[in-house]
């Protein structure tokens, strides 16, 4: 844990603070919300992914979306680090791949808030041998 040596490290602890706070207390009915999860496993932040799942918080944040931005395991997806699942309610989940702060505003400002479709969406169309049978 950092020292606090000014008036101003409080100030951010305490602004850092509320921030988990409010995760927290939104958590409590994800299902309501977008849902924006940033897959973090080696690859990702290999690839960048604590700089999306950064841009997002910061996006959201700004713009006061009512989300939630988590972090998650490999999605499968290492060819296409940064991956990301934006989960909107009433709405089929989407991943989309090679995500960057560009990429981010765009899923914000497009997919998210106008609902338009836009390019680097994942197909996720893998089925087991068993899910194929059963057709």
């Amino acid at each position: 844990m950092n020292k606090i040596k000014s008036l101003d490290d409080l100030r951010k602890m305490k602004q850092n603070m509320a921030g988990d706070l409010s995760i927290r207390e939104k958590s409590t009915n994800p299902e309501k919300m977008i849902q924006i999860r940033v897959a973090m496993a080696t690859c990702g932040i290999a690839a960048g992914a604590r700089g999306v799942m950064n841009a997002f918080v910061e996006k959201i944040e700004k713009d006061k979306i009512p989300a939630i931005v988590t972090q998650t395991g490999c999605m499968g997806f290492c060819y296409a680090e940064p991956t990301v699942e934006v989960r909107i309610p009433g709405k089929d989940p989407v991943v989309f791949g090679h995500v960057d702060a560009a990429k981010v505003e765009e899923i914000v400002d497009k997919y998210i808030v106008k609902g338009e479709l836009i390019d680097g969406i994942l197909p996720v169309s893998f089925q087991t041998i068993e899910e194929h049978e059963n057709k």
